[in-house]
C-alpha cells in the first residue's frame, strides 16, 4: 500500500515547506522557541492524536474526545478546589474516568453493533452535557502542583518546553512501541484491515476493539489534564472542535480514514502542520483566526482525495 507512505512523507515535505515559507517571509519564525513552541501549544493536541490514530487504525471513529477533555478538566477542577483532594489523586481518578468512558463505548460499539460515529456522538454530547452539571461557569484551579506544572520550563536547544509537552511527547513513543511491537497494536490493523478476517485469524476482537477506544479516551483525559496544566482552569465550553482537528491531524500525518493503515507517529507531523499553519497566520497578522480553519480544510479534503487515489490504484494492481 502506498498511500500511507506516499501521504506521510508529503506532510512532512509541507511542513518543511510552510517552515521554509515562514523563515523567508517573517523575521524570527525559525527560531529555536517558535518551533519549540508548536508543541508546548499542542501538547494536548498531540495525546488526543495519538489516541485517534488508533481508532482510525482500527476503522473506528471517537468524536467525544473534546467533550472528555473538557469534562477531565471539569472534574479535576472541581476535585481540587471544591473537595481539595490531593493533585496526584486527582489525576488518577481523572484517568480512570476517562479510560472507564471510552471501555463503556467500545463494548457498545462491538457487542451492540453499533456504528462507531453514533456511539461516539453520543458519547460527546454526554461528556459535554456532564461538564455542566458540576458547574456552568469557569473553575480556577489553584493548586501548587497544577501551578508548577503550568510554570515550569524545561531548557531544550537554547530554548524551553512544558513538561506537558515532555509528556506528550512520551506518550506518542510509548504508542509507537505499542503499534509496531506488541500483539495488541497487530490486533488493531488486522480489525482495521478485515474485521472477519480477524475474527478467522483467532484474534481477540472484542477485547481489542473494547481496548481501543479506552485508550482513546484514556489519552483525552490526559490531555485535560495537561489542558489544565496550560490553561490552569477547567471549564464546560474548552476545546470544542477538538475532536475534528486531531482526526484532522491524524488523516494529514498519513493515516487512512478507512483503517487498517497508518502510522501513529504520524500523529506529530499532522500536529505540527496545523500549529504552523496557526503561526503562520498569527506571525502575518492581517489574516482572520478562521483561515486556520479554511486552510485545515482544505488540506483534509486534499489528502483524502489523494488517499483515495492511492487506494483505487493499488486495488487495481492487485
Amino acid at each position: 500500500m502506498a498511500a500511507p507512505y506516499f501521504t506521510s512523507l508529503v506532510t512532512v515535505l509541507l511542513l518543511l515547506a510552510m517552515f521554509g515559507i515562514g523563515g523567508a517571509a517573517y523575521p524570527g519564525f525559525l527560531s529555536v522557541q517558535v518551533v519549540l513552541n508548536l508543541l508546548i501549544d499542542n501538547a494536548f493536541l498531540l495525546v488526543i492524536a495519538v489516541g485517534m490514530s488508533f481508532v482510525i487504525i482500527s476503522g473506528g471513529i471517537d468524536l467525544s474526545v473534546g467533550s472528555v477533555l473538557a469534562l477531565s478538566t471539569m472534574v479535576a477542577a472541581w476535585l481540587l478546589q471544591t473537595l481539595h483532594w490531593p493533585p496526584l489523586l486527582v489525576i488518577g481518578c481523572v484517568l480512570l474516568l476517562g479510560a472507564g468512558f471510552g471501555a463503556a463505548m467500545g463494548a457498545l460499539i462491538h457487542y451492540f453493533k453499533l456504528q462507531p460515529f453514533i456511539v461516539t456522538l453520543g458519547g460527546m454530547f454526554l461528556a459535554r452535557g456532564l461538564c455542566y452539571l458540576i458547574s456552568i461557569d469557569s473553575i480556577t484551579i489553584d493548586d501548587p502542583l497544577f501551578v508548577a506544572m503550568s510554570q515550569t520550563q524545561v531548557p531544550v536547544l537554547g530554548g524551553f518546553v512544558s513538561p506537558g509537552a515532555l509528556l506528550a511527547l512520551a506518550v506518542l513513543a510509548l504508542a509507537v512501541v505499542l503499534a509496531r511491537y506488541s500483539a495488541f497494536g497487530r490486533a488493531v490493523y488486522a480489525i482495521g484491515g478485515n474485521e472477519q478476517s480477524a475474527l478467522m485469524m483467532g484474534l481477540p476482537v472484542a477485547r481489542t476493539k473494547v481496548l481501543v477506544y479506552a485508550f482513546s479516551s484514556l489519552c483525552a483525559a490526559l490531555a485535560g489534564v495537561l489542558f489544565s496544566f496550560y490553561m490552569l482552569s477547567g471549564y464546560g465550553l474548552h476545546a470544542q472542535g477538538t475532536e475534528l482537528d486531531a482526526i484532522a491531524a491524524v488523516v494529514i500525518g498519513g493515516t487512512l480514514l478507512s483503517g487498517g493503515y497508518g502510522y501513529v507517529a504520524g500523529a506529530l507531523s499532522g500536529v505540527l502542520v496545523l500549529g504552523a499553519i496557526q503561526t503562520l497566520i498569527a506571525f502575518d497578522g492581517t489574516l482572520s483566526s478562521w483561515w486556520t480553519k479554511i486552510v485545515i480544510g482544505a488540506l483534509l479534503f486534499v489528502f483524502c482525495l489523494v488517499q483515495r487515489v492511492m487506494t483505487f490504484g493499488a486495488a487495481r494492481n492487485t
